[in-house]
Formats: structure tokens, sequence, C-alpha cells
């Protein structure tokens, strides 16, 4: 084996040792959260993990069996699972499975605990923790299976920004727990998956899409800086300024969210006077190129 070949090696593995160690920990923080908050405030947290919980209450209200969580969320996350195998990554999607498993297993080990019984601390603390625990995942290129590997999916092929349908569908599941189970704890339920969206929002931009709008004296090596640091290309518009009737190049580009962390210091470096406009993109279609999960 070549000198590069052992180094690629090694350096795969100690990544995929990393995305291990971080993974387990989010199975952990996911699962010390669903017993503390979610089974202890009574809650639902929507998706997979939401309905499997449903299940288990359903069956122990209705025919006294207590049912372990592990098996229900292996067995809800199936098609998910086949779905990021055939369309997001084999890789990405074994240290999901790994996750979910995990998740199950500390879920039916670690005993219920209360925190706090105020039910709006509950769904406010505990939507946060969920989140982190979600992005420690997506952090890794993993996820916490369930609805994610279809958020990613519509994300990756679709280039849709996924996660307000995701809240949606969580609402209507939310609602037929609140016919089973009482209408207050899905209310503080819906409370708790807001809190879980908006701050994956804020911490996980990389399936964002901002609309970059720059007008710049120097576009070819603005356009050249955009497709090596994210491999996205550019589209360059003729512009004439209104109070000096100068000729003006505008790059019109579409990059991730998270990429324009990176590439508005970078425009700034080669043309300190440009002009840039950043907006959010609700939703795209064609060809745009995502990152590989593996």
């Amino acid at each position: 084996m070549k000198r590069t070949d052992t180094r690629k090696l090694k350096m795969m593995l100690r990544k995929d040792a990393v995305r291990l160690v971080v993974v387990l920990l989010a199975a952990f923080l996911m699962a010390m959260n669903i017993n503390s908050f979610v089974n202890a405030g009574g809650l639902y947290p929507g998706g997979a993990t939401g309905i499997a919980i449903i299940i288990q209450r359903i069956a122990l209200k209705y025919w006294g069996l207590s049912i372990p969580y592990t098996p229900v969320t292996v067995l809800l996350n199936a098609i998910p699972v086949y779905i990021g195998f055939k369309y997001i990554g084999k890789r990405f999607t074994l240290f999901s499975l790994v996750m979910v498993v995990t998740n199950g297993f500390f879920v039916d080990l670690l005993p219920d605990y209360a925190v706090t019984q105020d039910p709006l601390l509950v769904a406010v603390f505990g939507g946060l923790l969920n989140a982190i625990a979600i992005t420690m995942c997506l952090e890794v290129d993993a996820t916490s299976g369930g609805t994610d590997f279809i958020s990613i999916f519509l994300s990756q092929k679709k280039g849709v920004d996924a996660f307000p349908y995701i809240l949606a569908g969580n609402v209507v599941i939310l609602s037929i727990a609140g016919v089973l189970f009482g209408l207050d704890k899905a209310l503080y339920s819906m409370i708790f998956q807001y809190v879980t969206t908006t701050a994956l929002h804020a911490l996980y931009r990389t399936y964002q899409q901002r609309t970059l709008f720059i007008i710049t004296d120097m576009p070819d090596r603005v356009c050249s800086m955009i497709y090596s640091v994210c491999g996205h290309g550019a589209t360059l518009i003729d512009g004439e300024g209104s109070f000096a009737h100068k000729n003006k190049k505008i790059v019109y580009s579409i990059v991730s969210a998270a990429d324009t962390r990176k590439i508005i210091p970078k425009i700034r470096e080669i043309d300190p006077n440009a002009f840039i406009n950043s907006i959010r993109t609700e939703e795209i279609t064609g060809n745009f190129y995502m990152r590989p999960r593996d």
C-alpha cells in the first residue's frame, strides 16, 4: 500500500472514530432528554421518536402493556433507513443507524427523572437539548433517524428547505396525541417542537440556501473564489449605476447558508468596496451541488 493511501486510510479511520464518539454522545444526550424532560413532562417530541412514545403510551393505557422503546423506534426507522441507504449515503446511514439503536438502548436503560415540574420549562429546555443532540449528529454527517432522513433527502435531491413541512407533520401527530391523552400536553409538545426546529435552524445551516447578489469591480476573481470555496458556480449580470452611470458587473450565486460565513469575508478581501446582498432562498429547482454525504 502506498504511503498516500495509508495516510488517507488513517485520516478516514480517525474521522470515523470521531463520528462514532459524537454519535454516541448525542444518543446519550437525546435519551437523557427523553427520560428527564419528554417522559417526565408527558410530552411528545414529534417525528419517529414521538410516534414511538405515543405507541408505548397507547399500549400502556389501553392494554396495560409496557413495550420497550428500542424495537418500536428501530421498526419505525426501517423505511427512512432504506431511503438513506439508497439516496443519501451508506456510511452516513450506518452512523445514523448506530444513533437510532444506541439511543433506544439508553432510553430503555436510563431511569425517568424529572428535572422540573414546570411544563413550560420542560418544553423549552427539552426542545433546546433535543436540537443540540440532533445538531451534534448532523455536524458529523449522521442523523437521529426518522424524519431527519426525509428532510435531508428533500433538501439534497429537491433543493427544498423541508423543516417547515416536517414541523407541520409533527403538529398533525401531536394533535392526534392531544385527542388521546389531553390537549394540554399536546400544546406544550408543540412548543417543544417549535423550540427544537427554531434552534436547529440557528445551529445547523448546511441545508439552508442563500442567494448572493454581489456588485463588484472584480467579478472574475469573486466567481473563482466562490467555486473554489464551495463548488458552486455563478452568473454574471450587466448593470449600470443610477448615480454615476458606470457599468457594473453583478455576480449572482446560490450557496449554502453555512458557506456564506466563509465567502462574504473573502469577497471583502478581494474587493473591499463590493456591495453584497444576501437573501434567504426558500426553494430552488435545477442542478444545485450538494457535498456528498460519504
